[in-house]
């Protein structure tokens, strides 16, 4: 983002985050502009009769009234193309890294411009071999490929306005993102050329041909979403919680160990600290689907709090606009956000500075309606152009209401634009029990498709596993307030026997790691296999408690401490050992059974 005309406009009054200008000749809303002698990066938000109001992406200090402010005649867009996988970027698409070369410092100086994408890098382009001279190119068409990383091919895609006859299209050879790969005719004969990038605006969705109905679970890795509240490829949900209830573990998981194709991981506007250890861990960790790093499908975009607050909200679209590129080319994109409360209070601020009338909080009218044009960016869908693709996008957003209060009006109205709620629990986060969700107040609006796919997929067991594991839950917490007045002991044995196995459910499947090496992240086969023998051990020692058994021997089996520890013991790669272990229950409750004329 380079260059910029010089025009007889001044600034004429300093806000905020934001300044006034007059003398603007020709401008329009969302025009980036470049403020002061430095040349911050600006962006038109108002403009009322001669006066235009600019946000600034920087910090004000040093600009003074008068100092002139220059138009680049240019919207806010994205540069999309081969190099944005494994690159770090801030919240208006600056590469950190390059940053850090031109400046030869750790700090982001003011006004530095540097572009998205590597103008020297040379990539190997392979085009299209359906392609023929003659061919009309419309939006969306393969015109070939790059391999961008070990894991992700970048598919070069004409943008979505193009419509041409092809006249050329160069052989494989090796080019930079702005050197011509085809030439194209337009219906008035005008000649154009397309190179392996193009840009976009990031405040408008990219078109496609149509949405579809999402049909398969995104595979985290955590059982207490893959099994209790799933997401769909192309689904949307939200993490609410209060302050360490564990937001930013929970999307560190989900960008490590779901099966999507590319991560971007926007930290918006949170601790700095929080923020580095993304971008200290991310590059170490290795991707469990591909064995290739982590960071060869993943893009981070840090924006933290102590950065300016206008370019949080330029985040949020910065990183969809990026997922929606992706989406276009046939993958399946997991879009993460941390968090967008932080985006709400910049939303607040600016329309403060605008002096705006405010509503609930003192957040502006609006802030619905941009929340629910961020989560409608989201979803599975059929891509324009050939051939035939299919992509997705999936939205996980943490919300931070303050004192975990889900009624304020960032989280309530994240709730109606999101079908997954994964509402985080303080009271499990004392306790130490992560991750914290809590399974009564959570939900997921995708269980009807997943309980299909299950079907389809060999895993006609998991909705009735889900619902019996619910029903020992339910029932427990019933029986706490009981507890509570008289004590566990006090209560019939088959109730005594409710309460350990739910104990065990807790401990033993809803409870999970982040730091463990095994338990970090748990196949779908294991899960249902760990639910599959903690209610087969339930079922046994309710035979057991109906013929007479006392309790005390139940708690006794070692069966009891094996079930909560076979998600640490028990090897993801080596499943037999849950078949064994199947083996080992039949035998100590039969053995039970036999030693005390007890019926089984």
């Amino acid at each position: 983002m380079t260059g910029g005309t010089v025009d007889n406009a001044r600034i004429v009054s300093i806000k905020g985050s934001t300044v006034q200008v007059k003398g603007l000749s020709s401008y329009r809303m969302g025009e980036i502009t470049f403020v002061g002698e430095e040349k911050l990066i600006g962006e038109i938000i108002e403009i009322e009769h001669d006066l235009a109001t600019i946000q600034v992406y920087e910090p004000l200090e040093g600009l003074r009234i008068n100092d002139p402010v220059f138009l680049t005649g240019k919207s806010l867009s994205a540069e999309l193309g081969p190099g944005l996988i494994s690159n770090i970027f801030d919240g208006i698409q600056r590469p950190l890294e390059m940053i850090k070369k031109i400046t030869n410092s750790a700090f982001i100086e003011r006004g530095i411009q540097t572009n998205a994408l590597d103008r020297k890098k040379k990539w190997l382009f392979t085009p299209n071999k359906e392609l023929q001279k003659g061919n009309i190119i419309h939006g969306g068409d393969v015109l070939g490929s790059v391999i961008e990383t070990n894991t992700i091919e970048c598919k070069i895609i004409a943008p979505p306005s193009t419509y041409g006859e092809l006249l050329e299209i160069q052989d494989k050879g090796e080019f930079t993102v702005t050197e011509p790969i085809v030439t194209i005719k337009n219906q008035d004969n005008k000649k154009s050329e397309l190179t392996l990038m193009h840009e976009w605006p990031v405040r408008v969705a990219r078109p496609f041909l149509k949405k579809i109905p999402v049909h398969e679970p995104l595979i985290t890795g955590q059982r207490i979403i893959d099994m209790f509240f799933p997401i769909a490829k192309g689904g949307t949900a939200a993490i609410p919680g209060g302050f360490g209830t564990g937001k930013t573990v929970v999307q560190h998981q989900l960008s490590k160990w779901s099966n999507a194709d590319v991560v971007i991981y926007i930290g918006c506007g949170e601790r700095g600290n929080e923020m580095t250890d993304v971008l200290r861990e991310f590059p170490k960790l290795v991707d469990p689907h591909t064995k290739n790093p982590l960071m060869d499908r993943t893009m981070l975009i840090a924006n933290v709090s102590n950065m300016p607050v206008a370019a949080r909200e330029a985040s949020i679209y910065m990183g969809i606009t990026m997922a929606e590129f992706y989406r276009d080319q046939g993958l399946n994109v997991l879009l993460t956000a941390d968090s967008t409360s932080r985006w709400a209070e910049a939303l607040r601020e600016i329309s403060g500075q605008l002096e705006e009338m405010p509503v609930e909080e003192g957040y502006p009218a609006y802030l619905g309606a941009r929340l629910a044009n961020f989560y409608e960016r989201a979803g599975q869908v059929v891509t324009l152009g050939s051939p035939y693709r299919e992509g997705s996008i999936n939205i996980t957003a943490a919300v931070s209401p303050p004192g975990g209060d889900f009624s304020e009006p960032v989280t309530a109205n994240t709730k109606r634009f999101v079908k997954t709620f994964w509402g985080l629990d303080s009271t499990l986060a004392n306790r130490k029990h992560f991750p914290s969700i809590n399974w009564f107040t959570s939900y997921s609006g995708y269980i009807d498709v997943i309980e299909e796919w299950a079907l389809e997929s060999g895993l006609e067991d998991w909705g009735r596993y889900r619902q019996e594991m619910f029903t020992i839950l339910q029932q427990d917490s019933e029986l706490q307030h009981i507890v509570e007045l008289i004590g566990s002991k006090a209560l019939p044995a088959y109730e005594q026997l409710i309460i350990l196995a739910a104990d065990i459910i807790k401990d033993g499947f809803l409870q999970q790691s982040a730091f463990h090496p095994v338990d970090s992240f748990c196949p779908i086969d294991k899960q249902m296999k760990m639910m599959k023998l903690m209610l087969l051990f339930y079922q046994r020692a309710h035979l057991l408690i109906k013929n007479g058994c006392p309790i005390s021997l139940i708690n006794s089996l070692k069966s009891v401490q094996i079930l909560k520890r076979m998600k640490e013991d028990i090897p993801n790669d080596n499943l037999m050992l849950l078949n064994k272990l199947e083996d080992h229950i039949h035998s100590e409750m039969e053995e039970l059974g036999s030693k005390y004329g007890y019926k089984v």
